[in-house]
């Protein structure tokens, strides 16, 4: 089992997660973070950190495709180990739906 970063993470891209995981497996992306699957260690500390609960575990349905997405991502992007601010309009965007087909990028965010 490992953690996976989803759709409600994309233009929220809160932080809080990053400072309490003990084994630095996020990613930053320009507009979100990513897990890295095989560095995750499935302690769950991540996931009631993120005030968009947009960590999942990969055993719930229907997470392939953001397992998927959190493992290629994880590859390109750089490590984020220290929290940063948000982006000043994340609440406006915390739990609106099709974040990904409209807003995701591939670029790499800036990491530590």
């Amino acid at each position: 089992m490992t953690y996976v970063v989803t759709e409600n993470c994309i233009k929220c891209k809160y932080m809080d997660c990053v400072e309490v995981c003990p084994v630095d497996c996020f990613y930053e992306g320009e507009n979100m973070l990513v897990i890295h699957p095989d560095e995750c260690i499935d302690c769950g500390v991540c996931e009631p950190e993120c005030p968009a609960e947009a960590i999942k575990p990969d055993t719930e349905e229907g997470l392939e495709k953001w397992l998927q997405l959190n493992a290629e991502m994880a590859q390109n992007w750089p490590n984020i180990t220290i929290k940063r601010e948000p982006p000043a309009d994340a609440k406006e965007w915390d739990g609106k739906p099709g974040k990904y087909e409209a807003h995701f990028s591939s670029e790499a965010g800036q990491g530590d």
